[in-house]
């Protein structure tokens, strides 16, 4: 295998490079940037040494990679940074089917502290929903669920008409 790499290098910078953008797209998420560019770089230098851009030695290889990596990471930093940061936040996904369970609190809670209730099987916080107009809630009050986060409960009081 060493020998086979010997005689063909540019084998083993495509070898290298397809395993960096895939350790990049698998393990990472394309969320480093450095091992991105790092296999870009190794790809480059491949097709450079098998389009006889460069000599097929394992100087003129190293160096070629070491120069590619800067240029790369140079050139593509900026538009992945800005591509990256560019993300719009998905708006809060409110269809679960909790939304609307009404209860009796257990607790008093207000906007500083949160209360607790337990439903199928699980312990949830729960909070006053943000745009209420209320500061607190009294223990024994029936309340309905607006919204929900990972182990949190959103309520506001229920009216009764």
């Amino acid at each position: 295998m060493i020998e086979y790499f010997n005689n063909n290098i540019y084998s083993f910078w495509f070898v290298v490079g397809f395993v960096l953008l895939a350790i990049e797209l698998l393990a990472f998420g394309f969320s480093t940037g450095f091992v991105f560019f790092v296999g870009l770089a190794a790809l480059i230098t491949g097709g450079a040494i098998w389009f006889g851009l460069i000599s097929a030695t394992w100087s003129a290889s190293i160096a070629t990679f070491a120069i590619s990596s800067v240029i790369v990471s140079a050139v593509l930093w900026k538009p992945l940074k800005v591509l990256q940061n560019s993300r719009e936040i998905p708006e809060k996904d409110n269809t679960s089917d909790i939304i609307g369970l009404k209860f009796r609190l257990d607790d008093d809670i207000s906007v500083s502290k949160p209360g607790k209730t337990r439903y199928s099987g699980i312990e949830w916080q729960v909070e006053i929903a943000l745009d209420s107009d209320v500061t607190e809630i009294s223990a024994g009050t029936t309340v309905i669920v607006v919204s929900v986060d990972v182990g949190k409960f959103r309520v506001i009081k229920l009216v009764t008409e």
